[in-house]
């Protein structure tokens, strides 16, 4: 019964105060205890360097004098400064603004407030500081109202080195080389005459079998030999002819390379009409009516119909018999050898004594994949770019330098190319991140379609606050960010999962976050300690770090 009467006392208290805070103004600051202020969210969060807040202030009954304002000015308070938000004006019943009206019965206001993140405002407070105006006399409240304490930024664990690419070599460890050699024939012969076999590209090829047999690092593969007849006369006639033409320069080829031990097998085929030649030669060739000729081949595929057709124009088919038929009459030699092309040890010794003048530029470009140490690297690829002004040698000299950190040395590299595609978009879209121009690497990014474009899409994502779109663009590529995604849409097991596979310092310390969201006090501690056994800095990180706030004893 006494605890009632004393209850029923402080009620009558106070409700004097806020009855007599309508007759006197000034009584409303005595009575600011009895205000309420809420925050959302209750501790404030930064996204794409931005902190956003919504906060309601709600007063009781009787309190808001009619003819009274309050101005109401949020600030953020921080290491380094301060920052005020607009104010929001509230007034009486009885006031004539144009303000957001509190009545005699209560009432509350809300207002949305916004701050441009700035180092030292993870350590943040908000506040709401008030002044009362009546009759033209401005009053301060005696104390601010508190929102909110810190900041979260822990999307600025985002990994912006970003995900560069190497342009591809064309090395092969064997290779083949050819040699082509023609013999020709009289009109309905298959007889190999002697001027053809000492014609001078018979001659080479020869040579070029003769050499191979010399070459340890070469090995005949064989010839093709493909014998044709021209598409006039009958089919019959023609098919017998290609035949027998395929095997005399067989013969004749056997007869030539007689002293080489192993030639390499001979493979024969024939064609009995040489439509496709006759074509081509057609096509090159300063003849009447070559559109009216090339017209009839495309129109007919019957060799029966196309010869009427073209022997019809007899002002030009006696230039074709002189000028076209007879370069059909032939049989082509095709003289294949393999080699082999220098062994990676060999190409690793070569690099190391910087013996780099005998590689040709895609050798170059593979051994430069094959060392380990970047000062190697730079040097093959500096090599390839002053040799062959390759653009696959600057793209990926501009590669190594940014392994090393050395943007500024990849921009210059990078500025060196002409070529437009998406390998060089994507490594100038690193720079531009690096370099923290977001925007920029952003345009240079969009459209790209290589998986790196995608994953350094993800961390800008991320750096944008678009969390959703970076789960997206991050998937399956295991990497920090992706955990760090995962971590700002609040799937910890996911997160969890992948960090498993990623040993950094940056990994440990999104580690301890999870534990600190979890409420594993003992996980933050050794994960805060294996994160500043690889990164020192991050000490003072977390002992700001709003994540641990209930943690301090562990950090």
């Amino acid at each position: 019964m006494k605890r009632n009467v004393i209850l029923l006392l402080g009620a009558v208290t106070l409700s004097g105060m806020m009855g007599s805070s309508c007759t006197n103004p000034n009584k409303m600051i005595e009575a600011a205890s009895g205000i309420e202020v809420k925050c959302d969210p209750a501790v404030l969060e930064a996204r794409a360097d931005v902190i956003d807040a919504r906060y309601t202030i709600t007063f009781p009954e009787k309190y808001f004098h009619p003819k009274a304002l309050v101005e109401i000015t949020p600030v953020l308070i921080y290491d380094g400064g301060e920052e005020a938000a607009e104010p929001k004006w509230l007034q009486g019943e009885n006031v004539t603004e144009n303000h957001t009206v509190i009545p005699k019965t209560g009432g509350n206001a809300t207002q949305t407030v916004q701050f441009a993140y700035k180092p030292g405002m993870e350590s943040a407070q908000l506040l709401l500081r008030a002044t009362l105006h009546y009759k033209g006399k401005t009053t301060p409240f005696l104390a601010p109202f508190k929102l909110a304490d810190g900041t979260v930024v822990t999307y600025q664990l985002v990994d912006t080195d970003g995900v560069t690419v190497l342009a591809p070599d064309a090395y092969q460890k064997v290779y083949t080389e050819t040699r082509e050699a023609q013999i020709k024939y009289v009109i309905n012969s298959a007889v190999v005459r002697q001027s053809e076999l000492s014609k001078t590209d018979i001659k080479a090829l020869e040579s070029f079998l003769a050499e191979a047999e010399k070459d340890t690092r070469k090995q005949p593969k064989g010839t093709d030999i493909i014998a044709y007849a021209s598409p006039d006369g009958p089919l019959e006639l023609n098919t017998g002819l290609s035949s027998n033409r395929g095997q005399t320069a067989k013969d004749a080829l056997a007869k030539a390379t007689k002293k080489i031990k192993d030639p390499g097998a001979v493979n024969v085929s024939s064609i009995a009409e040489d439509w496709d030649g006759f074509r081509e030669l057609v096509s090159g060739a300063n003849v009447p009516d070559k559109e009216l000729i090339l017209r009839v081949l495309s129109m007919y595929t019957d060799p029966i119909v196309r010869e009427r057709e073209i022997r019809s124009m007899s002002k030009v088919y006696q230039i074709l018999a002189d000028k076209v038929l007879p370069e059909l009459r032939r049989a082509r030699l095709v003289a294949q050898v393999d080699v082999s092309n220098y062994t990676d040890a060999e190409l690793i010794a070569l690099a190391n004594q910087n013996n780099l003048d005998a590689l040709d530029v895609e050798a170059l470009l593979y051994v430069a994949t094959l060392v380990s140490d970047n000062a190697t690297k730079l040097n093959v690829y500096g090599k390839a770019a002053q040799k062959f002004n390759d653009w696959r040698a600057y793209n990926n000299l501009a590669c190594v330098y940014l392994s090393e950190a050395r943007t500024a040395d990849a921009k210059a590299a990078l500025a060196n190319i002409t070529e437009e595609n998406d390998i060089v978009k994507n490594n100038n879209g690193v720079v531009a991140l690096r370099e923290g121009r977001i925007d920029n690497a952003e345009r240079l990014l969009i459209g790209v379609a290589t998986p790196q474009a995608r994953e350094n899409m993800g961390a800008i994502a991320i750096i944008k606050g678009n969390y959703a779109d970076a789960v997206t663009k991050l998937n399956g590529t295991g990497s920090l960010n992706e955990a760090l995604a995962g971590v700002l849409v609040k799937n910890y097991d996911k997160a969890s999962n992948i960090l498993k596979n990623v040993d950094s310092a940056k990994a440990h310390y999104l580690n301890a976050v999870i534990a600190a969201r979890n409420g594993n006090a003992s996980q933050v501690a050794s994960e805060l300690q294996s994160a500043y056994a690889k990164d020192a800095s991050l000490k003072a990180r977390a002992q700001k770090d709003v994540e641990f706030a209930k943690y301090k004893d562990r950090i």
